[in-house]
């Protein structure tokens, strides 16, 4: 939706409630050119995780090794 600056100061706290709500970007034209008014997307902290190798063989060799021979229980 693109309005002018004047609706937009006519109405500016429920258009930008408007804008939280729905999460569409809100486009202002003021002088020919175009000014967005855009919700902010909060990152998941879980997505900026970065993967690491821990271990020195591939998985395929971890999965298939036989453990039974050297692992001892302690009891």
């Amino acid at each position: 939706m693109t309005i002018t600056p004047s609706k937009l100061r006519e109405n500016l706290y429920n258009i930008l409630d408007s804008v939280i709500e729905t999460k569409e970007p809100l486009e202002v034209k003021r002088n020919g050119q175009i000014l967005m008014i855009v919700p902010e997307h909060k990152k998941s902290r879980l997505k900026a995780i970065q993967p690491k190798k821990i271990t020195s063989c591939s998985d395929d060799e971890l999965i298939n090794t036989l453990w039974e021979g050297e692992w001892k229980p302690f009891i």
